[in-house]
């Protein structure tokens, strides 16, 4: 289960924003899970909750963000919506879309104290 190793990323990034930013506590934790990024949005939160325990962010609501996948098209030159990685073009049925949205895993927003 990769989920906890990176829910340790995540504390330490947020140890080292606390000391740059002079906050004590965090509240919430606003994370972007793409579909495409590896991650298990369920067993992201169950990890959360257990690094948390003993840490600025103990007891922290974790809030997934998850956004939509997207591709690019070379053969209608669109960015389309994509729900797997492999899926064809919805606009003209090409198979070879270079995937542009959806592979991000990062904290996007921070409710501290």
């Amino acid at each position: 289960m990769h989920e906890m190793s990176l829910c340790e990323g995540i504390i330490s990034v947020l140890e080292a924003e606390a000391k740059k930013q002079n906050f004590a506590r965090v509240k919430t934790v606003w994370l972007e899970v793409g579909p495409f990024s590896g991650a298990e949005p369920e067993a992201m939160k169950f990890c959360f909750d257990a690094v948390t325990r003993g840490t600025l962010a103990e007891n922290a609501r974790l809030e997934i963000v998850t956004p939509e996948g997207q591709g690019f098209c070379g053969t209608c030159m669109k960015t389309v919506a994509i729900a797997e990685r492999y899926d064809p073009c919805p606009t003209c049925g090409a198979v070879l879309l270079q995937v542009t949205g959806g592979e991000q895993l990062r904290i996007k927003e921070l409710e501290v104290v």
